[in-house]
């Protein structure tokens, strides 16, 4: 859990990385040096860590949203840009979609990615901060953000944005580890998580901390119920999720009043 104070000074504050508290102005920074080390290899590891289901997530998040043809859609901390493939086809020539991310590396990986498949004319890229997102009100009919938002520092305050660019009727869909629903499967889980993922982790990128610090973000992040009050609370309505895979992930969705 965050331990943030707007009336405290920042250097005073801490927060979660992994199950560690780090200052707040280190997060960002220890982040960016996960994802500066798995960048190279992020898609083979998607694939082998979830048996190539986490495609069938993304695919569903995209079959919800709902996006027609001339729409705009903003995908959140978009990594290597499976979900803005995904949009781009849905929005068609006439649409938009705008890839953005914090870091740099995943979004040159995912710009060269999505560019090699022929995605190009209705895709933007973008460095942002989820946490201060440079566009303006009511900008967007669909908001997505898969499996990056455990990563960010103020969580409340990166959905308030969201919140704030979507236009009214506008979509938000947040794609998320969560907590499994059934004990065995959870049990089963924490022992893949902390055992196999590191391993597989240190042979594919030679970085198991990274994957720890992944496994160990996961088990900090809001469970589903905490997740859709977080997205009431920040002004969403009709807020609801549908656990995937028995909870391990969950797929978010709300809609601007």
């Amino acid at each position: 859990m965050s331990h943030l104070d707007p009336a405290a000074d920042e250097g005073s504050q801490t927060t979660d990385f992994g199950y560690q508290q780090v200052p707040l102005r280190q997060k960002r920074a220890r982040v960016a040096e996960v994802f500066d080390s798995v960048a190279g290899r992020y898609d083979l590891m998607n694939d082998l860590m979830s048996f190539g289901i986490h495609r069938l997530w993304k695919r569903l998040t995209v079959e919800v949203s709902a996006l027609r043809p001339g729409d705009w859609a903003l995908d959140v901390a978009a990594g290597t840009g499976d979900l803005t493939d995904l949009m781009s086809r849905k929005v068609g020539r006439h649409g938009r979609v705008v890839m953005s991310d914090i870091n740099s590396a995943m979004l040159q990986r995912g710009r060269d990615r999505l560019l090699d498949r022929g995605v190009a004319g209705n895709v933007d890229w973008l460095i942002s901060d989820a946490e201060a997102l440079p566009f303006a009100d009511d900008s967007f009919a669909v908001v997505t953000i898969g499996f990056g938002l455990r990563n960010v520092t103020d969580k409340a305050r990166a959905l308030a944005e969201m919140a704030r660019i979507l236009k009214p009727g506008g979509r938000l869909l947040v794609l998320e580890f969560s907590k499994p629903t059934h004990r065995l499967l959870e049990q089963c889980y924490d022992r893949y998580s902390f055992s196999v993922l590191p391993r597989l982790g240190r042979l594919v990128t030679q970085d198991s901390e990274s994957y720890r610090y992944l496994a160990e973000s996961i088990r900090m992040h809001p469970d589903q119920e905490r997740l859709r009050a977080m997205m009431a609370e920040a002004g969403l309505a009709e807020c609801r999720y549908h656990n995937l895979t028995g909870g391990i992930v969950a797929l978010h969705r709300a809609i601007k009043p």
